[in-house]
């Protein structure tokens, strides 16, 4: 079958940051199903792997976990799924991603996708969803009863992929006032047009930003992109018993910040998951149900901002360019090999 793949970390303008090869069809376990991709969404994940996640010498590694195609083969222990079905769903970061013709993919991660999307749409949805719904519902908590008065959540970051899907989901399910972080006028516009009660501007200081919203403070933070950065602000404007949740890996956090207010540091990694076959692993099957019907009633809808057709190198760099580049809004999305 014809994939993408890489060999050695270097600068995506690089010849052989990307190539394609011929690999070998998968073969499916059990309780897995094989599936013919459609469409492949890039995220910031697969520049991270491509960046300094190499293969060992000799063998060639294939990125992309967002993908959107049908059913070629099911094992003999799946149920609910037959062949012919269009599927959605993220995959593992431990295993062969989805920049392939086929991938082979454990039937408990992955749901039917939206029926009132196309492939291309229904790609650029998987990763995110998961990412935003599992922070916010099984991380932070949102929806759980608590002694929490302020019912306000802070995105950092949200106009990206992750943001995008945070702020419709935390609209449709829960009581909450969402306030998104964004920098640029059409970055702004984005996040109002997908329900953000409030955006403010994370170049400058959050806790003044803040104070021009007159808002209490927020209970609930979900950090998406430079915690870092934010840290120490977040600390000082965060509710007492608060709850942080972070998908990224900050290097000098200092924890100590959030000890006076007994504040919950979590993180989120969609991929757990799959990685470590958890025992509620079925639940993402769950969640990307949940949100193709969401969908398909029109509550939400996929934050697909680009599609490059066909899938090859030449526009897979081109995605991996744009992602790197951090002025991207929404999701990039490559469909038909």
């Amino acid at each position: 079958m014809q994939a993408i793949g890489f060999e050695t970390s270097l600068p995506i303008a690089d010849e052989r940051s990307l190539f394609a090869f011929e690999a070998a069809m998968p073969t499916i376990a059990a309780h897995e199903v094989l599936v013919k991709i459609a469409a492949i969404a890039v995220n910031p994940i697969d520049i991270k792997v491509r960046n300094f996640g190499a293969p060992p010498a000799g063998e060639t590694r294939i990125l992309g976990w967002d993908a959107a195609g049908v059913i070629t083969e099911v094992g003999k222990d799946v149920s609910g799924f037959q062949v012919g079905d269009e599927v959605y769903y993220a995959g593992v970061v431990n295993r062969a991603g989805c920049n392939a013709e086929y991938q082979a993919v454990d039937a408990r991660i992955i749901a039917k996708k939206p029926h009132s999307l196309d492939f291309a749409q229904a790609a650029a949805l998987p990763l995110t969803s998961m990412t935003a719904y599992e922070g916010l519902f099984d991380r932070l908590q949102v929806n759980v009863s608590s002694n929490m008065r302020n019912r306000v959540l802070l995105v950092i970051g949200g106009s990206g992929g992750v943001g995008s899907q945070i702020i419709q989901l935390a609209k449709q399910l829960s009581d909450l006032t969402v306030v998104a972080t964004a920098s640029r006028p059409e970055s702004q516009a984005w996040c109002q047009e997908l329900g953000a009660d409030v955006v403010i501007d994370h170049r400058n200081n959050l806790l003044e930003e803040w104070q021009k919203t007159g808002l209490p403070a927020p209970s609930w933070v979900f950090s998406t992109q430079h915690t870092d950065d934010y840290a120490e602000q977040l600390a000082a404007l965060m509710a007492p018993q608060g709850k942080l949740v972070m998908i990224d890996e900050p290097e000098n956090l200092k924890l100590t910040w959030f000890k006076a207010k007994s504040i919950s540091l979590n993180w989120e990694s969609m991929f757990t998951r799959g990685m470590f076959v958890t025992a509620d692993i079925q639940r993402q099957h769950e969640i990307l149900t949940e949100v193709a019907a969401l969908i398909d009633a029109g509550k939400i809808k996929t934050t697909l901002n680009k599609v490059i057709s066909p899938i090859n190198v030449a526009n897979l760099k081109q995605a991996h360019s744009d992602i790197e580049s951090g002025k991207s809004i929404g999701k990039i999305v490559l469909q038909g090999w």
